[in-house]
């Protein structure tokens, strides 16, 4: 069977109408970066804020018609739009009521709504929610190599165990771990063929890119592609109410970073660091970038912090420590606690079995729920933010 190409599928494009308008998508240019994997498209069509209801039809002509295209397995088309300062046509749906507390919750207190109210001034662009979903936190470094996939696994299953409705969004589109840190494998299902059910494991709902193409994969896109990418998994997948959503970013300052500041209402970053001076160097960059772009600083995470020999229980400081702590304070962001580095949290990470569910009564776990106790007590009740303007100076 023959490749599906992008010439093919902009071909097609090229012949759906739009409601109301004369010409077409690929000739208005209102589409994203077409990708395609597996036989699968996906896109989004950027049209008016004021006529989003209206180009839903828009949408699903354009998915059909891509459908249509031999050798096509599915389509995933979304629609986007920027939204005027202030305007509260087409607001995403309202979030569904809150659950009672649970005493097994470090707090209840849900976060405050992303949508501004009616009339609000804010910056060029407002935020658009995810439906359902009441606060999504960003887990963050400077540089690769501090553990922060395995902390954002850990951190998401530690605030379940605390009694939250949680999710994990692996963001990381050029290395994805999430799969093999949840032992996940396969493909996800689509609902209704547009929405996409996320993959589970231990009770905790996860979508990665690491779902959608095959593991050798090499990821080599451009930064529309992983923009779009992005939206989707965020916006096109069926995450259901969840207190929390925690998004396991790559690490550095690139395009991943600046989608979620301008286009996601964060409620904060959590930064992640090892000790010594060369990452909380990285890492003072990431908080500076998150500081730009007006994403709060939820706190700061030394992992590898120290390490406890298994036979001994001798404690030694190989990448120095308390180098996060006193960058924490200094710039006066909450410090969130210490990971060692420990035989068991990298053994059971590579098995796929995080030590928070592993074995959630031992030394280890504790921390990491502590951790979550301190990151839900920081983010309940914050007010989100409206997209800043990014100038690059």
């Amino acid at each position: 069977m023959a490749e599906v190409t992008k010439e093919q599928v902009l071909a097609v494009l090229a012949n759906v109408a739009i409601p109301g308008e004369e010409g077409d998508p690929v000739s208005r240019g209102m589409l994203s970066e077409i990708f395609i994997s597996d036989a699968k498209v996906y896109f989004s069509i950027t049209v008016a804020a004021a006529r989003a209801n209206e180009m839903e039809a828009l949408r699903q002509n354009a998915e059909e018609a891509v459908k249509a295209i031999a050798g096509v397995r599915g389509a995933l088309v979304t629609l986007t739009a920027d939204r005027k300062a202030g305007s509260s046509d087409n607001a995403p749906p309202a979030r569904p009521p809150a659950r009672p507390a649970s005493p097994a919750s470090p707090s209840r207190a849900q976060p405050a709504p992303a949508k501004a109210s009616p009339g609000q001034q804010h910056g060029p662009r407002e935020k658009i929610g995810v439906p359902g979903v009441g606060a999504i936190v960003a887990v963050a470094s400077g540089k690769g190599g501090v553990g922060k996939s395995t902390t954002a696994v850990n951190l998401a299953l530690a605030l379940l165990a605390n009694g939250l409705r949680v999710g994990l969004l692996d963001a990381d589109i050029y290395g994805p771990s999430v799969p093999k840190l949840l032992k996940i494998s396969g493909r996800p299902q689509q609902i209704d063929g547009r929405y996409i059910k996320p993959m589970e494991n231990y009770g905790l709902k996860a979508m990665s890119m690491g779902f959608l193409v095959d593991e050798e994969t090499a990821m080599i896109w451009r930064g529309p592609m992983v923009q779009s990418a992005l939206l989707q998994m965020l916006r096109e997948v069926a995450w259901g109410d969840l207190d929390v959503l925690i998004v396991d970013m790559p690490p550095g300052t690139g395009d991943v970073q600046l989608t979620m500041a301008q286009q996601v209402p964060l409620a904060g970053a959590v930064v992640v660091s090892t000790p010594q001076d060369l990452a909380l160097a990285d890492a003072r960059k990431g908080i500076a970038m998150f500081r730009k772009v007006e994403v709060p600083i939820v706190g700061i995470i030394e992992n590898m912090s120290y390490f406890l020999a298994p036979d001994t229980g001798k404690r030694y400081d190989i990448f120095g420590h308390g180098g996060a702590r006193a960058e924490a304070e200094r710039i006066g962001v909450p410090f969130l606690g210490e990971v060692p580095l420990t035989i068991d949290i990298r053994e059971n990470s590579d098995a796929g079995t995080p030590v928070v569910v592993s074995d959630p009564e031992g030394a280890s776990a504790a921390v990491y729920r502590e951790i979550a106790a301190k990151v839900w007590a920081e983010i309940s009740g914050r007010t989100v933010r409206a997209a800043p303007a990014i100038v690059f100076e």
